[in-house]
């Protein structure tokens, strides 16, 4: 009970701090938008397990290298744009690329979703829950095996241990 009265809290506090007011009316607003906004999003936010002791410390020290390969692939993605935009690479096959999602949970895609789309060039689409696929707009899509395979070792390297 105490962890959807801490998420009501932290959003109402977010709401108050857009606003830069404590007025109660603003806070009884906040409360009542951070109250639909769990309501609403209920499904994916409801945790079934939290990680505990040797878990929680195995997925904290995974962050640093995750949040790395990240970079990496933000400054790998911003001099691909880069060179397309200047002119200096042709658009060679943009488009939709299908994503497996194997074995990652509903956390793990959204993580994987925001991580790709954080690198210019590559955007999340879709969820295909029927196909069990991730769907992906990417600049390059002329050997899709090789987008699918680079998500995937990117997955197995740097995120599972953190999102799985």
């Amino acid at each position: 009970m105490t962890r959807p009265l801490a998420a009501l809290a932290s959003l109402t506090a977010v709401y108050l701090l857009t606003l830069a007011s404590v007025h109660p009316l603003d806070a009884l607003g906040g409360l009542l938008v951070a109250g639909a906004v769990l309501f609403a999003t209920r499904r994916v936010t409801v945790v079934r397990s939290a990680p505990t002791g040797t878990a929680l410390a195995v997925r904290a020290l995974g962050f640093l290298p995750f949040a790395l390969a990240v970079g990496r692939e933000i400054a790998a993605g911003t001099w691909q744009v880069t060179l397309v935009v200047l002119g200096l690479r042709k658009l060679r096959c943009p488009g939709i690329v299908a994503v497996p999602v194997g074995e990652r949970s509903p956390s793990g895609i959204v993580a994987t979703a925001l991580a790709v789309t954080l690198s210019p060039g590559e955007v999340f689409v879709d969820l295909d829950s029927e196909r069990g696929v991730m769907l992906f707009h990417v600049l390059d899509a002329s050997d899709p095996d090789a987008v699918r395979r680079r998500y995937e070792d990117f997955y197995r390297r740097y995120q599972r241990s953190v999102f799985p």
